[in-house]
């Protein structure tokens, strides 16, 4: 299956964000695209850098003037397409979540971030409730999509959780960056860590997984901070944790990646860790902790 990935750096006019994306979906396609995904939130800038009552009117409604935008773009050039809203669920109740369009315009589904972060600079708690819809595939005309988002795809369970139900691939929209006021060194830990846990996913369920970051220094609108550089490094891991083709962390990019979706099976059958599974032993997993 060819799938693309869009890496990009964002601006604070949200039309010319869109317009841009819209460009690069089209060059995809035109190279061969079946699947293209987008990073998380990528209609604005990522706002949760500070806690700003002002900025909830950023969130749609599903469906809305983005899923008529993004439903247009994919029916236009038959295409499947991943995205990431600001989803206003209701007054006072929004959601970060990802919408799936099968290629010809209608929502395919949808999946609403589970995991929520409260971190310096990553304040999503103030704006998101945790996502109700569970870890169900999205069943789309290219495969069972496994659709997470961001913070999700350091949590093995999920990952699990999704393969179980039959993904037959993971995907991540994602935004995160360094802190600018972190060592060089600390900056290549947390990034290696990003790729490795993500890898890893592939590795334990024997699936491909697919990471798409945004990039570039997005500034901090209260000036209590130096802001974000998003170290985009948007990858595609084969079943195996092979990386099929890794970003650079400092440049925008579009890129069409060809995933064997037969791999799956060949690799599930020399290592058949779902079958070895101990499901009597795991009970303890539904504890916060054990002690």
């Amino acid at each position: 299956m060819k799938t693309a990935i869009i890496q990009q750096a964002n601006t604070s006019n949200i039309e010319e964000n869109k317009a841009r994306l819209a460009e690069k979906i089209e060059a995809c396609v035109q190279a061969g695209a079946e699947l293209v995904i987008l990073q998380e939130l990528q209609n604005s800038l990522y706002f949760c850098q500070v806690e700003e009552v002002g900025n909830f009117d950023l969130a749609e409604t599903i469906p809305g003037p983005s899923t008529v935008f993004y439903g247009e773009i994919a029916k236009k050039y038959g295409v499947v397409l991943v995205t990431s809203l600001f989803e206003k669920r209701a007054t006072g109740l929004y959601h970060n979540t990802s919408v799936v369009f099968e290629n010809d315009g209608s929502i395919a589904g949808t999946y609403r971030k589970m995991h929520i972060p409260d971190d310096p600079g990553f304040y999503e708690k103030f704006y998101f409730t945790p996502g109700d819809l569970g870890f169900t595939p999205i069943q789309t005309s290219v495969g069972k999509l496994g659709v997470l988002v961001c913070w999700d795809q350091w949590y093995p369970e999920a990952a699990r959780m999704m393969a179980l139900a039959g993904a037959e691939l993971l995907i991540y929209p994602t935004a995160i960056g360094w802190d600018m006021r972190d060592s060089f060194d600390e900056r290549e830990r947390q990034k290696n860590a990003w790729v490795t846990v993500q890898r890893g996913h592939a590795v334990a369920n024997g699936i491909p997984v697919i990471a798409v970051n945004r990039v570039g220094i997005e500034e901090d609108p209260s000036g209590q901070s130096a802001g974000i550089n998003f170290w985009g490094n948007s990858f595609v891991a084969g079943p195996q944790g092979e990386l099929l083709f890794q970003a650079p962390d400092d440049k925008e990019i579009e890129q069409v990646v060809d995933i064997d979706m037969k791999r799956s099976e060949d690799v599930r059958r020399i290592w058949p860790f779902l079958r070895d599974r101990r499901i009597d032993e795991y009970g303890d997993l539904l504890k916060r902790f054990r002690i």
